[in-house]
């Protein structure tokens, strides 16, 4: 009977092993299926929380798109990433796309001070912050004309890192719009 008894614990501890197994792997294929088809789920606090799609633009992109964006390596985004204001991902460099909307293009004018403008026009929710939630110090974008191939981008979350901090980015890392799958905005 005993021998019994140790067949039987064996048996269950090998059927939570396989159920364990099977739910990883399909978890896994189910990962790798949505993000081969461009969906995304967001962690920031710079949009709402939850799942995103990357959708490929039939236009040029413009002021006020939301957008996905790789990060070029620059210094800048490797001060970043060591601060920890960028998330693992598959960009180059292995963090995540960012989540910004384009506030300027190509030839516009950004000031930047207490807060942002936009050819001379004020960006709301702009506050440029000189400390971040660590009490590290902010240094600010310069400002000026934006140049050919880049955008400038926003996020009205308070805490956002985006080019107030770190100019505009290629558009070249632009990896599509980005659309509002299912979402959680506490």
């Amino acid at each position: 009977m005993p021998h019994l008894t140790r067949m039987l614990r064996r048996l269950n501890r090998l059927d939570w092993l396989y159920r364990i197994s099977s739910v990883s792997l399909f978890s896994l294929g189910l990962i790798v299926l949505l993000g081969g088809a461009g969906f995304r789920i967001n962690l920031t606090p710079s949009e709402p929380l939850g799942l995103w799609r990357i959708i490929e633009p039939d236009r040029p992109i413009m002021v006020g798109d939301l957008v996905f964006i790789c990060p070029p390596n620059s210094e800048a985004m490797r001060e970043a990433r060591a601060r920890g204001y960028l998330r693992f991902g598959l960009c180059s460099d292995r963090v995540a796309p960012l989540i910004k909307t384009v506030m300027a293009t190509s030839g516009q004018v950004i000031e930047i001070g207490d807060d942002v403008r936009v050819d001379g026009q004020p960006l709301p929710r702009s506050r440029v912050a000189r400390m971040d939630g660590q009490g590290r110090e902010m240094a600010p974008h310069d400002g000026g004309v934006v140049p050919p191939g880049t955008v400038f981008l926003h996020s009205e979350f308070p805490g956002a890192f985006d080019s107030r901090y770190f100019g505009p980015l290629p558009m070249d890392g632009i990896l599509g719009l980005a659309r509002e799958v299912w979402i959680y905005a506490p």
